[in-house]
Formats: structure tokens, sequence, C-alpha cells
């Protein structure tokens, strides 16, 4: 039996399609990684994986799209 667990996360700067798209494809190639929802209204980042996420792969992953965790991870 495969578990998965989603993690979000809040995320700083992002403003449109293409802040969705850069942050999407960064946090999806970290290993583990199955799906990545981004929520512009709210300003966070839901990451499904097969484990914990490694909270630092993600954090550089946000920064290499050009964005900046506001936390790691969001308050539910």
């Amino acid at each position: 039996m495969v578990l998965h667990m989603e993690t979000t996360y809040s995320v700083k700067g992002m403003t449109c399609e293409h802040c969705v798209r850069a942050v999407t494809e960064e946090v999806s190639k970290v290993a583990g990684v199955t799906d990545v929802k981004v929520d512009l209204a709210a300003e966070t980042v839901v990451v499904e994986s097969e484990s914990k996420p490694d909270a630092e792969a993600i954090a550089a992953a946000i920064d290499e799209a050009g964005y900046e965790l506001s936390d790691s991870p969001a308050a539910p």
C-alpha cells in the first residue's frame, strides 16, 4: 500500500499563471513529489508526495523558480 502525504507551503511573490507554471515545474522535480497544486489567491503550494518531502529541497525549488517561502509548511 502506497501512502501519500500533502504538505502546504506559503509562498511570497506569485502573481500570475507564469508563476504557477514556474513553481509547478521546479517543485515537480523534487524526489518523491507526485503532484503540485498552486493557489495564487491563497499564495500556497500544496505538494503531494510519497513520503514527507524534503523541506530544504522544496525551498530550493521554489527559490529556483524565483519565489520565496514565507513559512514552511503553511498552517492548515
